[in-house]
């Protein structure tokens, strides 16, 4: 077994990563062996610190993001520990680098309206998409419409990931306790809020996707598709695009500028930060302090519009 199957091996099996994961640290490991290995995979113990500085420098020559940039020697830090445990080099040149700084962009949100708009898309394009004989039919209009609007509320009410809501199982969701039970990164879990109008959106749903599949089992996924398997991310960001047309929203907005919008609007409202921390399932509270800088921006932006004294 070579050092990248190893330590493949050992994301898997002991640190229990996703496939995404895994994928994220492979691609910057292989980048790095192509860019100065020649694409030699059996070379690691020949690595020095003068390679680690002339891949940081060909990245920054290539304009890539900072943050791309420290994520990628990150991966192969964590890789040439791993190899240093399992005696196939001696050193780890990705320590001691001289140190970048983190690039912090605020995320972007959605307004309430926005939101509104979005979450009642669906069923404005499917009604519009039978109409204009887009739509196959009126059982397959009906289905995507009831199931796509569940999955916005859904993420909305308990600021989600996609692939968290994506992932949800029929067990998982509580509708008269009015909680989910979410698996994040890490496979940790966590409980969120499924607020009313997410609750009735899914019962809605939950009505359509019995006629097309019968698997209504605690493990059987939540949202399906036509074929009554699990939806993918995919999937439904090509009928995200139709919806964003429908509410007149900019293209660029995502599922998780939905999360970026829960988290927001709790904060705006009075939510403390550690609340909202433990509902986004951060590890560390300096990750949800961004959306203080957000709500703070919003806040000198109204003192400049309306204080006489502001400019």
């Amino acid at each position: 077994m070579n050092g990248l199957e190893s330590f493949i091996q050992y994301l898997t099996e002991e640190r229990q990563a996703s496939d995404h994961t895994v994928d994220n640290y492979v691609r910057d490991i292989r980048q790095f062996a192509t860019l100065m290995l020649d694409g030699a995979e059996d070379s690691w113990d020949k690595v020095g610190h003068i390679n680690a500085r002339e891949f940081v420098v060909r990245l920054q020559q290539d304009e890539l993001a900072r943050n791309s940039i420290l994520r990628k020697i990150s991966s192969l830090r964590s890789f040439f520990r791993h190899l240093q445990r399992e005696d196939m080099t001696n050193s780890n040149p990705f320590i001691g680098l001289a140190p970048l700084k983190k690039e912090h962009s605020l995320p972007k949100f959605m307004s309430v309206n926005e939101v509104d708009r979005l979450l009642t898309s669906p069923e404005k394009y499917w009604e519009n998409a039978l109409q204009k004989g887009i739509a196959k039919n009126a059982d397959s209009a009906h289905f995507a419409s009831a199931r796509d609007a569940a999955l916005l509320e859904v993420i909305y009410s308990g600021g989600l990931r996609i692939s968290e809501a994506i992932g949800l199982n029929m067990g998982d969701v509580d509708l008269i306790g009015g909680v989910m039970k979410v698996k994040g990164k890490g496979k940790k879990e966590r409980l969120c809020a499924l607020g009313k109008p997410a609750e009735k959106s899914l019962r809605k749903y939950i009505k359509t996707r019995w006629m097309r599949t019968e698997n209504d089992r605690r493990i059987a996924p939540l949202f399906v598709n036509k074929h009554g398997t699990r939806l993918t991310p995919r999937s439904f960001q090509r009928n995200l695009k139709n919806y964003l047309l429908t509410a007149e929203l900019p293209p660029d907005m995502t599922p998780h500028k939905l999360r970026h919008s829960f988290a927001t609007h709790l904060l705006d409202a009075g939510a403390d930060l550690r609340s909202v921390q433990e509902m986004l399932g951060h590890e560390s509270l300096s990750t949800t302090q961004i959306y203080t800088h957000v709500t703070t921006e919003k806040m000198k932006n109204i003192y400049k519009k309306a204080h006489p004294r502001a400019k």
